[in-house]
């Protein structure tokens, strides 16, 4: 196992979910709300979410891929579609990390496509990159620079995923 420095605690992701499930609880109340994890590193946040929600939900599962190792290869696979019909229905987005915004930006464009309510994207590790050009993250928990991150759903080159915390390798 490579040296791995904490970036961010496990008790601050706790605190955090706690505060963006508080909001989510609220601005979903009382709606048609699909949550759609996108695969694989989302996984994770989106079950600590999920499990502090008061609301009801669906949830669904999206893949895409970009990366090899460490860096983006700057085209985006579509590898799995979600199973629910969300025609007219309210989506939320749970995105692990977000670099520039270029596959927010094709899922949402994806899920606009199929003609949904709203849609909302919630998104761990914010990065300070410029975004794409209509990218807008409604839910997020932690901005960081550009470093390569990995724990919490994180990884490189699939390891490091179940690590309690994020670190920087």
């Amino acid at each position: 196992m490579k040296k791995i420095k904490v970036l961010i605690s496990e008790t601050e992701i706790k605190n955090k979910i706690n505060k963006i499930a508080r909001q989510i609880n609220k601005d979903f109340k009382n709606k048609n709300l699909v949550i759609v994890s996108i695969l694989s590193g989302s996984v994770i946040f989106c079950s600590d979410i999920i499990r502090k929600l008061k609301i009801d939900f669906e949830i669904d599962f999206i893949r895409v891929s970009s990366y090899k190792g460490t860096k983006s290869s700057g085209k985006i696979k579509f590898l799995y579609d979600t199973v629910s019909d969300v025609n007219g229905k309210d989506v939320l987005l749970i995105e692990d990390i977000c670099d520039t915004g270029k596959t927010l930006s094709y899922i949402k464009n994806l899920f606009l496509k199929k003609k949904v309510n709203s849609i909302k994207s919630c998104v761990l590790i914010d990065k300070k990159l410029k975004k794409h050009k209509d990218i807008k993250i409604d839910y997020f928990g932690f901005t960081i620079n550009n470093e390569f991150v990995v724990g919490y759903g994180l990884d490189y080159n699939g390891k490091y995923r179940g690590l309690p915390y994020i670190g920087v390798i």
